[in-house]
């Protein structure tokens, strides 16, 4: 058990990544690897091996990825539009609030004529104005 423990923390400590490999043949014949030299051992240089895809596969890849930009872009360009529209609907929203407040302040309202007289509103007017504003505010601001 003691002798375990030391082998385990032994390995522990061993750096993997500049660890030695040395390839060896018995009298048999038969090839061995191992971490240490022995005599007559060749030190073998291993490196990781690299996996080449082929055409296919590369341009499976390429076609995947231009999908998923193409559908970024249409996400991002979509968000863009409904941010500009609400901000329209707020600026929109926000004139027809000031156009019924300052109905809703009284007063004599009207409108200059073709000939630059003033032509006043009716009380009747006034009030079908009022009404369809908060009826525009209604639909377009809730």
């Amino acid at each position: 058990m003691h002798r375990m423990l030391m082998l385990l923390a032994g390995l522990s400590f061993t750096p993997l990544s500049g660890a030695e490999i040395y390839r060896w043949v018995d009298p048999q014949g038969n090839v061995h690897f191992e971490s240490r030299p022995r005599p007559g051992a060749e030190q073998v240089d291993v490196r990781p091996q690299v996996v080449e895809r082929d055409e296919a596969t590369r341009e499976r890849e390429a076609r995947t990825e231009r999908f998923f930009e193409a559908r970024r872009d249409e996400q991002a360009a979509a968000e863009r539009l409904a941010g500009e529209r609400q901000r329209e609907r707020r600026q929109l929203c926000g004139r027809l609030n000031e156009e019924l407040a300052l109905l809703n302040r009284g007063g004599r309202y009207f409108h200059v004529d073709a000939k630059g007289e003033r032509v006043y509103y009716s009380e009747d007017e006034v009030g079908a104005a009022r009404r369809q504003l908060a009826s525009r505010i209604s639909q377009n601001c809730s």
